[in-house]
């Protein structure tokens, strides 16, 4: 078997196919300025078949459920499940040919993204992290492929940690579901706020009720906990942020003391899930010294889900489960727009944007294929200068988020290690590193922190020429980078819905392929 196609049902919905060993493509349902977090619907289907030259020899479903949490109805494999007896193999056809069928956990999906991505040997024994919102546990992966589950280390960290968001959040009603799959990372800007202050008895006795539940679900509750201080109280107080702080270290906490514990030394280590997003917590295990690597992959959270399920695919059938790869995974970019009124078209020059950056513009990047995972790394991106303080202000108002958010900075490999510490490559925007200047307002979080990517030039050409071109101009190989998307959809994939996008909320200009397109004042 050579090609294997899978699908991932369910939010952040996913397709990925593998041929011959190497990643094809990966296409997320919320890309093309689709819903954020958005099912598979019939575009993605059309549009991931259009893509086949020949029918598949396996056809992957990554196990979910069929209702809100409720993993009595499977579909698949289900949602838990780490070893290989609940597995599914069964004939089937697509397209006219015969095929098989595969199927296989939820949970085994995050582990075998993380494993494949990873730039570990096949058969050297590491361990696996999941944790997601509701999974978190480690586990053995040995040198025959064999996972084998470690005891639970605490279920439901995701919505433990969205719920902290949702206590002081007055816009967040009492009866509303959660968690909003936005809020843990607005909670990880905020716990950067914290003053120092020490733990008071009253949050330890609420960290411990946070984290000591057993049936999340039904026990936190919002209206359960009125009469705490937090409770409704903005998530801009200071006592609020402070607690943010207190319980994302003591969460981190529980997993670290376990790893302490129970984890062999020297082994590196997987991970995965959504809570592999939270660049503190990467940063944390990286510097831990308790494993000989660390590797997170760029589409950590579900995003990842139908790739790991096809790689699990691919393990049962060949035996192979490592990939080739490169994150720039997506929908090539459609350049549909010849001409438009009030904006003067150029052909693209990494020295002209460059200035054109430097003298203040907010640019628009849109060129190559889109990034697997969530964040933008370049290919879907809105650029700026970080040498100027009001380029967070006015980033954080074209992208309508709250002020206190971060923008992140994209910097050349080789120049990270001048302005950040440590500065290590970190391709794919999943660490926080400190800043060593303050020349770089606009990228330096309130905590001094900065969630880099580094860029070669193996790896993004096109953005390494424009990097080096700005410091050319600026003396400095960094830009600030946040995504190209409207609020809640998927990153922008076409130049017409760009054009909107600039012209609607302010962007001085775009690039979109092979030009570039300034927008008239």
């Amino acid at each position: 078997m050579k090609s294997f196609l899978a699908y991932k049902p369910g939010h952040d919905g996913a397709v990925a196919h593998i041929l011959d060993g190497k990643l094809d493509f990966a296409i997320e349902a919320e890309k093309d300025s689709f819903l954020r977090h958005d099912w598979i619907g019939p575009e993605t289907y059309v549009d991931t078949l259009a893509r086949l030259d020949a029918p598949p020899d396996a056809v992957c479903v990554s196990g979910w459920s069929k209702g809100f949490n409720d993993f009595s109805w499977q579909i698949g494999s289900g949602y838990f499940g780490a070893d290989d007896a609940g597995i599914i193999t069964k004939p089937t056809r697509m397209m006219g040919h015969a095929a098989q069928y595969f199927s296989s956990s939820h949970e085994r999906s995050h582990i075998w993204s993380a494993y494949a991505l990873s730039p570990f040997t096949q058969g050297e024994p590491c361990y696996a992290l999941t944790w997601e919102g509701l999974i978190g546990r480690f586990y053995h992966v040995d040198a025959d492929l064999t996972v084998t589950a470690l005891p639970e280390v605490l279920s439901y960290p995701g919505y433990r940690y969205a719920f902290v968001y949702a206590l002081a959040d007055p816009t967040f009603a009492d009866t509303e579901r959660y968690p909003r799959l936005n809020d843990a990372g607005k909670l990880m800007a905020l716990a950067a706020f914290y003053d120092g202050s020490p733990l008071s008895a009253a949050d330890a006795a609420l960290i411990d009720a946070l984290l000591g539940c057993a049936d999340v679900e039904t026990a936190l509750k919002k209206a359960s906990f009125a009469d705490n201080p937090h409770y409704n109280v903005g998530v801009r107080d200071q006592s609020f942020m402070n607690f943010a702080w207190h319980f994302s270290q003591a969460l981190f906490g529980r997993f670290h003391g376990f790893a302490q514990e129970h984890l062999k030394r020297g082994h590196p280590l997987l991970i995965a899930g959504g809570c592999g997003l939270n660049c503190d917590w990467n940063a944390a295990w990286r510097d831990s010294g308790l494993f000989s690597g660390v590797f997170v992959p760029p589409c950590a959270n579900d995003t990842g889900s139908a790739l790991g399920t096809a790689v699990d695919a691919m393990r049962h059938f060949t035996g192979q489960a490592k990939l080739e790869w490169s994150v720039y995974a997506g929908q090539e970019f459609e350049d549909d727009l010849s001409q438009a009124e009030g904006v003067t078209i150029m052909p693209f020059d990494a020295s002209r944007v460059a200035s054109m950056l430097a003298d203040g513009k907010i640019l628009g990047h849109a060129a190559g294929r889109a990034e697997m995972g969530p964040r933008a790394l370049g290919n879907r991106s809105i650029l700026a200068s970080p040498l100027r303080a009001d380029s967070l202000d006015r980033l954080n108002s074209i992208k309508r988020r709250e002020p206190y958010r971060p923008i992140a900075p994209i910097v050349a490999e080789e120049f990270a290690p001048k302005v950040f510490d440590p500065g290590l490559p970190s391709p794919h925007m999943l660490y926080f590193d400190r800043l060593k200047t303050d020349k770089l307002p606009a990228i330096t979080h309130v905590d001094n922190s900065a969630r880099i990517q580094t860029v070669n030039n193996a790896e993004n050409a096109r953005v390494y020429a424009l990097l080096k071109a700005f410091e050319a101009e600026t003396g400095y190989g960094v830009l600030c980078n946040t995504s190209l998307n409207f609020l809640g959809r998927g990153f922008i994939n076409r130049t017409s819905d760009l054009l909107r996008y600039a012209t609607e909320f302010g962007l001085d200009g775009f690039v979109a392929g092979d030009r570039v397109f300034e927008i008239s004042c």
